[in-house]
């Protein structure tokens, strides 16, 4: 990875399949591990980046194990295990509220690829809340004791989603780099999006049709200014392709 002054370079990965992306359940804030499949995703995600000749001085993840673990086999595959790594529950995935642990494809069936498309996909819509005392509720994990009760959300559009991460990118992240760090952010489909949507400054519309791949490194390039200067996927063009497919398909009846 050449070194420029003038410009920088920032990688993001999404966290590898998940036990319930395999079996498609709509997931959030729900603290589910990668599958075996997950697990090497992940390493081939980390060997492709130490093949490229990347390296880091700093790493980001959520407050959840699929990201953290994507992180950790990520980090062991470039020998890179001591890299600081900073957690914050700001880059978790979008929180699904009572759609969480529902079958993608069930819930399709029954409400209509439509909706659930809306649901999944559009910016400013909210899936249906939790109510209080759902044992899906985050206010009462350990993980989020130390985060102000109203910060913890019963369900979040996109629209919501960037209005935690962003802020979280622009006061924590982007000093680091503009600094010179070179930084590697583990997160989900959706606080990916909603970074990706500011960087490159999408329509709320045109966000929609962006689906992040699981496990495959996407490198940014961007001059001081935060203008995109290079965008590109790091592994073979035509698994990176099919993994772009399968996420856009989750949602489907069939």
């Amino acid at each position: 990875m050449s070194e420029n002054p003038s410009t920088m370079t920032l990688v993001i990965i999404r966290h590898g399949e998940s036990e319930w992306n395999k079996k498609n359940l709509f997931t959030g804030w729900a603290d589910v591990d990668l599958s075996e499949t997950g697990r090497q995703e992940a390493a081939e995600g980390g060997r492709a980046l130490a093949e490229a000749g990347f390296d880091f001085d700093l790493c980001y993840t959520s407050y959840l194990k699929r990201a953290i673990h994507t992180l950790q086999i990520v980090l062991d595959n470039m020998d890179r295990n001591w890299l600081p790594v900073i957690k914050s529950w700001r880059l978790n995935e979008r929180h699904y509220g009572a759609l969480q642990g529902l079958n993608k494809a069930e819930t399709a069936a029954k409400y209509g690829e439509d909706q659930v498309k809306i649901w999944r996909r559009s910016f400013d819509v909210r899936p249906p809340a939790l109510e209080p005392g759902d044992d899906r509720d985050a206010h009462s994990w350990p993980a989020y004791r130390n985060v102000e009760p109203e910060n913890v959300p019963m369900h979040e559009c996109l629209k919501d989603n960037i209005a935690r991460t962003w802020p979280y990118f622009e006061e924590e992240i982007l000093p680091q780099m503009r600094a010179g760090k070179r930084v590697l952010i583990a997160a989900h489909g959706n606080s990916l999006r909603s970074l990706v949507k500011q960087f490159e400054g999408l329509s709320d519309e045109e966000i929609i049709g962006v689906n992040i791949p699981t496990g495959v490194p996407l490198v940014y390039t961007f001059d001081q200014d935060m203008n995109v200067l290079d965008k590109h996927y790091v592994g073979d063009p035509a698994v990176i392709e099919a993994k772009i497919n399968k996420v856009a398909n989750q949602g489907k009846a069939k």
